[in-house]
């Protein structure tokens, strides 16, 4: 028996004072409501209610049961009623995740423009390069890149994809020399990311689409692409990073792009949005979810240093 809606329909019984205007109140046949009330009465081991042919009155039990499951009622829809209005208002804390290397360049922007819109909603955000158990860890939504994250059924949604370029200072290229091929590479000092991050083997695709595989020792190696621009600014040999790291420098000089005319092959960064997938989204996630989507969305195919540095 579900006693939550026996209770219910027995009230509407005992307010009504007839099984069948109850039932046509709730929708429901003349049988359904003299079921609930039978089952309410053998669970209680008591007669709720006194019937004839022609008329229905309730015991003295049955007085005290429809005030206490109208008490009980009153309070439940109360409840839900505070919590669907919780689950529908867009404050309170939003716990984000995001990848570091993207967040450092072009996550205030965003951040910025989302509480304008959300005032009421605290941002708590938390930077990382390490693989994250998103729903473990108590996250509520995640900016990342692929093998990131993990936990349970996740909702993906892609953001932007960023091409990886080989920069290098000018004052290093002009003391060095700039390459004009791919296996020159090799007589320079590489700033390589970690080992864990990508192999030292570099597939290099030229106009024509012919490939050319360069193994590049490294000669300074950190799991963080900050230091790799910085290294590459403080002329310590050539690098190679997503270009939204470097849009900037190279607008202004600080850094130039070795082997323009070619492509890094298998070396762009795909930055998604995630989130668990539950079947009930608070309204504070789904808000920054779809203000996200709709933010880079509305950005494709602008020059990405006007939206990581000026948005």
């Amino acid at each position: 028996m579900n006693q939550l809606q026996a209770m219910r329909v027995f009230l509407k019984v005992a307010e009504s004072g007839s099984f069948g205007r109850a039932a046509a109140s709730l929708g429901i046949s003349n049988a359904v409501v003299t079921r609930y009330v039978a089952l309410l009465e053998t669970h209680l081991d008591t007669r709720l209610v006194n019937r004839t042919t022609r008329s229905l009155s309730l015991t003295e039990a049955g007085l005290a049961y429809a005030d206490g499951c109208r008490q009980l009622l009153d309070q439940l829809d109360a409840i839900e009623s505070s919590v669907s209005q919780s689950a529908n208002d867009q404050s309170g804390t939003l716990k984000l995740v995001a990848v570091a290397s993207f967040s450092l360049f072009g996550l205030t922007p965003l951040l910025q423009r989302y509480r304008l819109q959300c005032p009421r909603v605290k941002l708590s955000v938390t930077l990382l390069h390490r693989p994250v158990d998103l729903i473990e860890e108590g996250f509520d939504v995640g900016i990342v890149v692929p093998g990131q994250v993990s936990g349970g059924t996740l909702i993906k949604r892609a953001l932007f994809k960023v091409r990886s370029v080989a920069v290098a200072s000018p004052a290093y290229l002009a003391a060095s020399g700039k390459p004009s091929t791919p296996a020159q590479l090799v007589a320079h000092p590489f700033l390589a990311p970690s080992s864990k991050m990508h192999s030292s083997e570099w597939c290099f695709v030229d106009a024509d689409g012919k490939e050319v595989t360069v193994n590049m020792k490294a000669s300074y190696a950190v799991n963080n692409a900050v230091m790799l621009r910085q290294a590459a600014l403080a002329d310590m040999g050539i690098t190679i990073l997503p270009e939204n790291h470097v849009s900037a420098d190279l607008t202004n000089g600080t850094l130039v792009q070795v082997l323009p005319d070619y492509r890094i092959k298998d070396a762009d960064k795909e930055v998604s949005l995630v989130y668990p997938g539950r079947r009930h989204v608070s309204a504070t996630t789904r808000s920054f979810v779809d203000f996200t989507v709709d933010y880079f969305r509305n950005r494709a195919g602008t020059n990405l240093s006007s939206i990581f540095t000026n948005s």
